[in-house]
């Protein structure tokens, strides 16, 4: 009973912090969301992917470094407690999200992988100027230039969209996929949806990661554009020309990865156009203050808690209360 009983309270407890923690995070991007508007997008998109995986980090790092050294420090090895039915409930929910988050990132790994091997072998290699990684031309019903994969990325890129635009209107799309590489969206975006699937009962987060997806593509508009002003106008050109080839209803058939157009996610094509003209007529400068305190902004919380609770995991006063705390948490779910 010692270990079943450990078990359900770990997972329980993971639940519990995971769920309390992602509201608190999505009621503070609505209440102060609006602050960072003047933020680079870079800037936002960075701050809202620490909010978004805080809550499952500080579940994590409270139950290991607090519940569990606090629980076989002074639960007696043959206790007499029992798992309630609501304690086992709690705990089976957690099992289930960490399960489904599991089952889901393999499926999506699996679907993704058997995909691009599809689009390799039908593929051809091309060369495209601008970026380090392989690219190929496919045939394809959709306009997508896509970067799939984020531990061996691959650009593709339909044979339509290379015959439609011009050597700088390709130069100005690689840019802003050459954006999404160094932010390495693909693997945050794996990261997020599994922060999702782990929470089952608390649908909070996709106001995150919608907001996330938004960010992301602006900042990598952002990086393209600081290329040039006429870059930017390149790249709107770009997007007004392959939406413009969009078959009615069509959608691109891929389980994951970061596309030229953006995902369903996203605000669309009109408002980055508008976006992307307004950066054109813009002065980029590099390295301001205001960079630097929204990197200190996003880092030093998350800094400062880890760093608490390493010393609090060697304080065995504070690992007792802990325990007590443990004790009512079980009387209470009887």
């Amino acid at each position: 009973m010692f270990e079943l009983l450990g078990l359900s309270l770990l997972l329980a407890a993971l639940l519990t912090f995971n769920s309390l923690a992602s509201l608190c995070m999505a009621g503070l991007w609505r209440v102060a969301g609006k602050a960072t508007v003047s933020w680079t997008a870079e800037s936002r998109a960075r701050l809202l992917f620490s909010l978004r995986t805080l809550p499952s980090v500080l579940a994590f790092l409270v139950v290991a470094l607090l519940f569990v050294p606090s629980y076989l420090a002074y639960e007696p090895r043959y206790t007499t407690e029992t798992v309630s039915f609501k304690l086992g409930l709690l705990a089976f929910l957690s099992a289930t999200g960490i399960v489904l988050s599991i089952y889901r990132g393999i499926a999506t790994r699996r679907a993704t992988s058997s995909l691009t091997s599809d689009w390799v072998r039908r593929g051809k290699p091309v060369q495209i100027p601008g970026i380090d990684i392989q690219a190929y031309r496919i045939e394809h019903a959709f306009p997508l230039m896509a970067i799939v994969g984020f531990l061996r990325p691959r650009l593709f890129i339909a044979s339509r969209v290379l015959n439609i635009l011009t050597a700088d209107e390709i130069a100005a799309a690689v840019a802003h996929e050459n954006g999404h590489l160094a932010a390495r969206d693909n693997l945050k975006r794996s990261l997020l949806q599994a922060c999702r699937d782990a929470l089952l009962i608390i649908p909070s987060g996709r106001l995150l990661d919608k907001a996330w997806s938004e960010a992301s593509e602006e900042a990598a508009d952002e990086k393209a554009a600081r290329l040039g002003n006429g870059v930017a106008l390149d790249l709107a050109s770009a997007l007004v020309k392959i939406a413009r080839r969009i078959p009615q209803g069509a959608r691109p058939t891929m389980p994951a990865g970061v596309f030229l157009l953006g995902d369903d996610e996203t605000k669309g094509i009109k408002s980055r156009v508008r976006r992307l003209i307004a950066l054109s007529a813009a002065e980029y400068r590099a390295g301001t203050r205001y960079e630097v305190l929204n990197r200190l902004l996003v880092w030093t919380p998350l800094t400062l808690l880890l760093a608490s609770l390493t010393i609090s995991a060697s304080s065995p006063l504070l690992l007792s209360r802990v325990h007590f705390l443990l004790e009512r948490v079980v009387f209470a779910l009887r």
